[in-house]
């Protein structure tokens, strides 16, 4: 497949000052003359400025990623080595559900050939077309998405980016397994929504709660193959590239800590970070923030453990007795990182187990005789 005719070559001149020895823009391959080896590759970088789902033309010149490359390619290489490319801006659709169709069919090729699509730009709703390119694996997905607010809106007349939760929900096939939401608040969210995703047995933080326990957030981004980062869920002050402007949410800091957990997952297959807009961003504060948690992502990537044989002696099994149902519940800890898994018991015999993320706080519950909500939750969804 010919992924070139999706994209525009990248301009030279923003790389000139920018390939400083043992800089990020030393090391990653672009597309300017020659389109780059993904096939080769760890991870792709993809820059989209495709804004009709908020409601508006796609018609500024001010692409979303050049302002992150100019930031990301002068930041400092991390530890061991770095197999990058970068494959310049999508062309957009001459609809927007066309973007989402070349989008699908650019993660579907990349997530086929092991390299990693990090998408930066455009509006949130492109993680339609990021989701629908997990349709080819003919299996259950896991999602995770980073927001203030849940896009689930069955309302025709509010903007796409409002809505493409609902889509995915609606997609046939589904193959979603779980949705996890992160960061949210409460006052921009209607009722209704969170009592759907109660319903579907899905998890969901609100930003408070990522501020007292970000720890907690770990194993629900490391079950994800999937995370979306709407740059709205952080906070004005530290990112002020978007509208309308939030003064809560999450901080640079906490963005930059999911990265890293999403990089260090074995399972994380595709990141997209969407909603930035940079002429709201002046200082290029947002390009930089943004820039650094690519960068975490990147360096969490190149520091996995490849866990993901629970049969090997990489791992301590530990095994809780109850009175009632369930009578026993089974934890996995890594003897190499110190992660916890628990295997969970379908409600049907026809359905076979799953062993899935969890915390040491949801084994310390289950030796205290209480029966962890993670576990409740993945059980419903098993059936």
């Amino acid at each position: 497949m010919n992924l070139s005719i999706f994209f525009e070559p990248l301009n030279e001149d923003i790389f000139a000052l920018l390939d400083k020895p043992r800089t990020l823009g030393a090391y990653i391959g672009r597309f300017t003359g020659k389109f780059p080896d993904w096939r080769a590759a760890d991870i792709a970088l993809i820059g989209v400025n495709e804004t009709r789902g908020r409601g508006e033309e796609t018609e500024s010149e001010v692409f979303p990623a050049r302002a992150v490359r100019k930031k990301l390619y002068s930041l400092h290489k991390g530890t061991g080595r770095c197999n990058i490319v970068d494959l310049g801006n999508l062309r957009a659709g001459i609809t927007l559900d066309d973007t989402y169709l070349r989008l699908k069919e650019i993660v579907e090729i990349l997530v086929s050939h092991n390299t990693i699509p990090v998408i930066i730009g455009g509006s949130h709703d492109l993680e339609y077309g990021q989701y629908m390119g997990y349709e080819h694996l003919e299996q259950a997905v896991n999602m995770v998405t980073v927001d203030s607010s849940v896009d689930m809106s069955e309302d025709q007349e509010v903007p796409a980016n409002k809505k493409q939760l609902h889509q995915i929900l609606m997609h046939e096939p589904n193959y979603l397994f779980s949705l996890g939401q992160i960061g949210y608040q409460s006052y921009l969210v209607d009722p209704e929504v969170m009592a759907t995703f109660e319903k579907l047995h899905f998890e969901a933080y609100r930003v408070g709660e990522v501020h007292r326990q970000i720890q907690e957030m770990e194993p629900v981004v490391r079950q994800a193959d999937l995370l979306t980062f709407d740059i709205s869920a952080i906070r004005h002050q530290d990112a002020p590239g978007y509208t309308p402007a939030n003064p809560f949410g999450l901080t640079g800091e906490e963005a930059c800590q999911l990265c890293w957990y999403a990089g260090l997952s074995d399972q994380m297959t595709s990141l997209g970070i969407y909603e930035y807009d940079p002429e709201q961003d002046g200082q290029e504060l947002t390009a930089m923030t943004i820039a650094t948690m690519v960068w975490y992502f990147i360096e969490g990537f190149y520091h996995r453990k490849n866990e993901t044989e629970f049969s090997s002696g990489k791992f301590t099994k530990y095994a809780v007795a109850f009175h009632d149902a369930p009578d026993r519940m089974t934890f996995f800890k890594s003897k190499v990182s110190e992660k916890w898994w628990m295997e969970v018991e379908p409600l049907s015999d026809e359905k076979s187990p799953r062993i899935v993320p969890c915390s040491y706080e949801d084994y310390l519950q289950a030796i205290k005789g209480e029966v962890p909500n993670r576990w409740i939750l993945t059980q419903a969804r098993i059936g």
